[in-house]
């Protein structure tokens, strides 16, 4: 990875590897947030000279410690080589980028050092920087220095006045500034072995709201006390597997790092660096994800959602009343209505996903009220999926882009070429998706069962006839979909149907998340099952995109024969739910595998889809890391291993235990669930697992299955 990414909150900073954001890189570094570029250029100069990175890494996904030293300078204030050493450390906190520059003279004599920053403002929106979208935009009003600090000023044509705020706690020896921004020199003179520090503030400043600024020791203290209560409160687990708990632990620190708070409670955004901002099916699915270890997680994602439910017919931004948005930005570009983003409803599977997430929550934790709140969103997406979600009247969930600037594929393989037939033909829209269709079961079900299950409603009429109603559109579905998804020559379902109704038989993942839906017969989830891990689809490493042998097949593309780790873990979800142990054992392993050999141990977005005789995995180029549904799926490891199905008409909690390869012990403590906590400890003897539950005060009683 060659670059340094940090972030809290909506805030993040993403620079190379020496700390600098230069001009003319193409990677779009920067200091962002609300989709706008706040800091475009922070170039560091020793006595004129770039320095020579010698480490740099990010800890625990909040701070940017970078060491650096001189190279040899013979002209002006001389410097022999490597005899100055600048450590720059950064972290955010609460919408203010702290960053302290320590210099140290290793010199065996005094020593002036010169440092020069060069900052800029260009305030771009996120879509110009990428290279999406060029549009109409405001203009930079210049530079200006203040008693302790500089200002950068920009008046869009959102009319949202926009600065950078600079600001030092020691006084540099000049200051100069221009409409090109400025430049902050230090004079420094060292004594042998002396160091001194310099500790600047940058500071996004929108519509002259400034954020409160805390010295530098309370806010890293403060941040670092909320990562730690952030671990505390968490699901903990060990294991005699030191990878995975390595992975584990990294996925906690991801995903801490990505949770953003709209008002509404904290959820987590998609990715860094492109994706920090909210998206409907990466925060469902994460959200998801994440019930066994934080399921308050769940409550800040549904009542975010729910804020941007779809209110109207829109086609500019895809939006139908009732339907759960794709994503949500907050730039420029996004306020003047120049791209349809604000927020964006280009997707045919957030909405189901919205009700999947709220019943299996509300399983979880028994949080009737949140329910009893979200009852009117709740029939809003129904009715969407029941109308708006039928686009060509076949009783199938089905999509079809309207936006001129929209999404043409709008299942979570949104590329363009994703959905392909075996002849190499696109399939032309309304496109129905196999797992949608499973999504649509599964929300319809699982809502029914809560309003027959729950109080009040479980002696309401009304609620009675609404859940029968639910339960019977539900098995409709559930014939049509046998009738006209399987596909008998290759044992499996079709990915998709076309605007033709006819069938995408091109052997993908995505039937792989209908085992999580309980919509198929015992056989077809067996033949499923069998599928995931047979050659063509199973890489040795995950669950490929698309099977090897496919027309459309290519290990180093995007949706098309990539491995997804977000994707194997629904698939996980559904080969726990359905029995197939075994399974899930296979596809777990080749991603503890795949994990052990990527930077920091983390699980990226996707990796390419070869086979492990060729190697370790191959990183895709462009893959978000961390990625929040990434991430988030070693959680789903530990439904896995303790084998965990949830009954709640009869409150029980069955578990199965099966463990990894590589790991004999698994201990799981403060698994939230009902009214309480849950610790279990699994242990392997004779190739047989036993589970000894040591603590249970959940309110649920513990079986076997």
């Amino acid at each position: 990875m060659a670059y340094s990414v940090i972030k809290e909150n909506d805030l993040f900073l993403i620079t190379d590897l020496s700390g600098d954001i230069l001009t003319d890189s193409k990677e779009g570094f920067g200091l962002y947030t609300k989709d706008t570029r706040f800091l475009s250029r922070l170039a560091l100069t020793v006595n004129g000279a770039k320095p020579i990175v010698l480490t740099s890494k990010v800890d625990r996904n909040y701070v940017s410690n970078i060491v650096l030293t001189n190279p040899e300078i013979k002209d002006g204030e001389k410097l022999w080589r490597e005899s100055v050493e600048i450590v720059r450390t950064r972290f955010i906190y609460k919408g203010i980028l702290y960053e302290t520059i320590r210099v140290t003279n290793f010199n065996p004599h005094s020593q002036r050092v010169s440092i020069d920053l060069e900052i800029n403002a260009d305030f771009q929106d996120m879509f110009v920087v990428r290279g999406f979208q060029d549009g109409q935009v405001g203009q930079k009003t210049g530079g200006r220095q203040l008693a302790s600090g500089v200002s950068i000023d920009y008046g869009g044509v959102d009319d949202v006045k926009r600065s950078l705020l600079v600001e030092w706690m020691e006084a540099p020896a000049h200051v100069v500034t221009s409409n090109e921004g400025a430049v902050i020199t230090y004079q420094i003179d060292l004594e042998a072995g002396q160091s001194t520090s310099i500790n600047l503030f940058f500071v996004p400043v929108i519509d002259e709201v400034y954020p409160e600024r805390h010295s530098h020791a309370t806010a890293i203290q403060e941040l670092q006390r909320s990562y730690t209560n952030w671990e505390k409160t968490s699901t903990w687990v060990s294991s005699n597997h030191p990878f995975f708990d390595h992975l584990y632990r990294q996925g906690l620190s991801d995903i801490r790092a990505l949770l953003t708070d709209l008002g509404f409670g904290l959820f987590p955004v998609a990715g860094l660096p492109w994706y920090a901002v909210p998206f409907g099916r990466d925060s469902l699915i994460t959200a998801l994800q994440l019930l066994p270890v934080h399921p308050e997680i769940a409550k800040g994602t549904i009542m975010t959602m729910a804020r941007y439910q779809g209110e109207k017919s829109d086609s500019w931004r895809d939006e139908q009343p009732g339907k759960i948005m794709h994503e949500l930005r907050d730039g420029e570009l996004a306020n003047t209505n120049q791209v349809p983003f604000k927020p964006y409803y280009g997707t045919v599977d957030a909405t189901p996903l919205f009700l999947i997430l709220i019943g299996e929550y509300v399983k979880w934790t028994d949080d009737t009220l949140l329910f009893e709140k979200m009852i009117p969103n709740i029939k809003r997406a129904l009715e969407w999926i029941d109308a708006c979600g039928n686009l060509d009247e076949s009783s199938f969930v089905t999509y079809n882009t309207e936006s001129a600037k929209g999404i043409t594929n709008q299942g979570w393989k949104d590329s363009s070429n994703s959905v392909v037939h075996r002849n190499g033909e696109y399939a032309k829209a309304p496109i129905a998706l196999a797992e949608v269709q499973g999504y649509v079961y599964q929300a319809k079900t699982t809502i029914a069962e809560l309003l027959r299950t729950m109080k009040p409603y479980s002696n309401d009429y009304k609620m009675i006839a609404w859940s029968s109603k639910l339960i019977a559109e539900a098995e409709e579905l559930a014939k049509m979909f046998e009738k006209e998804f399987w596909v008998e020559s290759d044992r499996f379902y079709a990915m998709a149907l076309d605007g033709d109704r006819r069938q995408v038989e091109t052997v993908t993942s995505n039937p792989g998340h209908l085992l999580m839906s309980g919509m198929l017969k015992p056989h077809r989830a067996e033949a499923v099952a069998d599928k995931l891990v047979s050659k063509g689809l199973f890489s040795g490493y995950g669950i490929r995109t698309m099977a090897e042998g496919e027309k459309g097949y290519n290990p180093i593309s995007y949706h098309n024969g990539s491995v997804w780790p977000h994707d194997n873990s629904l698939c996980l979800m559904g080969l726990n739910h359905e029995g197939f142990h075994k399974e899930a054992l296979t596809v777990m392993e080749g991603l503890l595998a795949a994990g052990a050999s990527f930077e920091n141990h983390r699980l990226p977005e996707l990796f390419c889809g070869y086979t492990t005789d060729k190697g370790e995995p191959f990183r895709y180029p462009v893959a978000c890391s961390p990625q929040a549904w990434a991430a988030a799926t070693p959680f789903v490891f530990i439904e896995v291993m303790l084998g965990m199905r949830l009954d709640y008409t009869i409150r029980q909690v069955s578990l199965h235990p099966v463990l990894p390869a590589g790991m004999d012990l698994l201990s799981v403590r403060s698994l939230r669930l009902g009214s309480g906590m849950l610790d279990v400890d699994v242990n392997r003897s004779n190739e047989a697992c036993a589970y000894h539950v040591l603590a249970n005060t959940t309110g649920w009683t513990i079986g076997s299955h």
